[in-house]
């Protein structure tokens, strides 16, 4: 069998000598593909639904098959794999930031040099030519905290809004909506005063062409084993979890025998996962009525982790309770507070040296 003209690759010849023979194998058994014929476009479908989709998680998976389907397979999946120039892939990264932030471009990179990575590994490409790229520089959003009256009027116009626990859980201890919903109440440890954060939720694509249900509700592990945490909850955001409880008795009692007990802190009326996006709804009704303006939820994240550095706080113990798992994550993230900690440190400091300087003066007028 004679192979059709393709290069191999390899760092030693016996590594040459091995793909020749696979080449081969594949040839007799009709499975051989001539890589010169591979376009981008095929290989990026390859890749995620052979390489990814079993070794990530779905919500991650889902944005790679959205950054692949929108912005990168239309834009160059048309080349073949080894036509693919750098000015290209370069083409395309200016092309993006002129209508997306430098952080969705960002991760139209890493799809992309992924895919490229093992392209390279397969012996698809003799170099992966998005490490060539210029990325734009990525300038820092300005976050969005509530001050201290802003939080106090958010707190008052929450009222006795079925879902008020939620928000005061929030804003005390930090976590994410996600996180949030699929909180249940075996984690919810009232003698110790914490919560331990093991799951999160969110509505996904299933991918599944056989299934009539193109979306369905997933909850997955944290992203890293920082995210996996036990947070202290203070003893007013304790009591209103308290109180949300005997709220929820009542609800389940109401709904009887359509209730199910999925044994969530935050559901629907009738035991059910809460969706994000009706959550959100009512996170943004509540701020428009409060006449707070540009708030997302994540704001009473970084409200929260402000209040504790404001409190001069430790940011080792502010990446704990946050979940980060780099300490430079939390640095870099609230560094708009360290400044006036370092300026109370400088105070506190000083004080040594006022003490030292009264001191040497008292001796002074007793000789």
């Amino acid at each position: 069998f004679e192979i059709p003209f393709q290069s191999f690759y390899g760092k030693t010849r016996q590594d040459v000598s091995q793909k020749l023979i696979q080449a081969q194998s594949s040839l007799m058994t009709g499975n051989f593909v001539e890589t010169n014929k591979v376009t981008l476009s095929s290989w990026l479908d390859t890749w995620l639904f052979e390489y990814k989709k079993n070794s990530i998680r779905p919500s991650t998976f889902e944005s790679y098959e959205y950054l692949v389907r929108v912005h990168l397979k239309p834009e160059i999946g048309q080349y073949p794999l080894r036509e693919l120039r750098p000015e290209h892939i370069q083409t395309l990264y200016n092309k993006k930031t002129e209508i997306l932030s430098a952080r969705t471009v960002k991760y139209i990179h890493i799809v992309l040099n992924q895919a490229l990575k093992q392209a390279l590994k397969n012996n698809l490409i003799a170099r992966n030519i998005a490490d060539t790229a210029t990325l734009p520089k990525q300038e820092k959003k300005e976050m969005r905290v509530l001050s201290p009256e802003e939080q106090d009027i958010f707190l008052n116009t929450l009222g006795n809004d079925r879902l008020r626990t939620a928000f005061v859980l929030a804003l005390g201890t930090g976590i994410r909506e996600g996180e949030l919903l699929a909180l249940k109440w075996e984690n919810v440890d009232f003698k110790n005063g914490t919560i331990s954060i093991k799951e999160s939720v969110r509505r996904v694509r299933t991918f599944d062409k056989n299934s009539e249900n193109k979306t369905k509700i997933i909850f997955q592990e944290p992203k890293t084993s920082a995210g996996r945490r036990t947070i202290p909850v203070p003893s007013a955001v304790l009591s209103e979890l308290s109180d949300h409880l005997i709220r929820q008795e009542v609800e389940r009692t109401l709904a009887e025998p359509l209730y199910e007990d999925n044994g969530l802190v935050f559901c629907t009326e009738l035991g059910r996962t809460s969706e994000t996006r009706n959550f959100l709804r009512k996170f943004y009704s509540l701020t428009k009525k409060s006449g707070l303006e540009n708030v997302n939820f994540h704001a009473l994240r970084h409200t929260y982790a402000t209040r504790l550095l404001e409190q001069n706080q430790h940011p080792k113990v502010l990446q704990v309770l946050l979940g980060h798992a780099d300490i430079t994550l939390t640095l870099n993230k609230y560094c708009h507070v360290i400044p006036d900690i370092k300026k109370a440190a400088a105070d506190s400091i000083n004080n040594l040296f006022l003490q030292k300087k009264k001191s040497s003066e008292t001796e002074d007028l007793d000789t």
